[in-house]
């Protein structure tokens, strides 16, 4: 059973100079520190933690708002840690309801790994998807695309950004203005001038996360990721709608091997909102 000193500490919002001690968590549990993606959701979403009587972190989380500021239609959940020598004492589930209670009636999404799966059903998330994690290095394909793709420009980010709500479903400027100075590598693909999709990657230990990939069409995708592929020498690590199969078995054929696959739940909603069929990998599972 928790003791009641341990139900009784007080949630917080994390701030940019809590980064440090997020990364310290994350390896607690042997995670990548990860600090990258820490700095990105700090600064586009909201962090919640609970501090350790003897120092650090006992748990942690980071939510993503998405919508018109104020007023968001979709909050994205995820980084929810919670370090080993407090592992199984009901903080984690502490910490969720303290962050559900406070997003209110706004629809939620996560991504769940099996083990974190049952508190989130215990919380009224139910699993709308799945999400396959793959990795590795991808061999150029033979045949040549008739895509055209290049790296986007500072007058792409408008339409970027236009294309990207009506796919996603929901407005995530606050986080897409970000990707340029996140990311190593942002490309989009036209087709007569007109931006028909978009794909960034971003650096995590010795991978390419590659993510956001929205595409018109899996042709696209695969055009995109080919070219993000072309431009660096670490190994691509990407989580792909297990709905594209067509694309999961395109990077498998060079390259890449199946990782592991999350659940993708939502709360308040029985979809995620947008056009599943061009969204083939989120910017990471953390920010939905």
């Amino acid at each position: 059973m928790p003791t009641p000193s341990l139900t009784a500490l007080p949630v917080r919002r994390l701030t940019h100079r809590d980064l440090t001690a997020c990364a310290d968590l994350s390896e607690d549990r042997g995670w990548p520190r990860e600090e990258h993606k820490w700095g990105l959701l700090l600064s586009a979403g909201r962090g919640y933690g609970i501090d350790a009587p003897d120092g650090g972190l006992v748990s942690a989380c980071v939510v993503t708002e998405y919508g018109p500021p104020g007023r968001p239609t979709l909050d994205a959940i995820g980084m929810v840690l919670v370090a080993e020598r407090y592992a199984r004492q009901g903080i984690g589930r502490r910490l969720m309801r303290h962050v559900v209670s406070l997003l209110g009636t706004t629809p939620l999404t996560l991504h769940a790994t099996p083990n974190g799966r049952p508190l989130y059903e215990e919380l009224g998330f139910k699993t709308t998807g799945r999400a396959e994690m793959v990795r590795g290095r991808l061999t150029p394909d033979d045949t040549a695309s008739d895509v055209v793709t290049r790296a986007a420009t500072a007058e792409d980010l408008t339409a970027i950004l236009r294309l990207d709500e009506e796919v996603f479903g929901a407005d995530r400027t606050h986080v897409i203005a970000r990707l340029p100075a996140f990311a190593d590598q942002l490309r989009v693909a036209e087709d007569d001038g007109r931006i028909i999709g978009y794909a960034a990657a971003w650096p995590n230990m010795d991978t390419q996360v590659v993510g956001p990939l929205i595409a018109r069409d899996t042709k696209t995708a695969k055009a995109l990721v080919a070219s993000l592929a072309a431009r660096t020498d670490r190994p691509l690590r990407t989580d792909i709608d297990v709905r594209h199969e067509e694309l999961l078995e395109w990077v498998k054929a060079r390259g890449l091997g199946s990782v592991a696959f999350n659940a993708v739940m939502t709360h308040g909603i029985t979809e995620l909102p947008g056009d599943w069929r061009r969204r083939f990998a989120p910017l990471t599972v953390a920010a939905g």
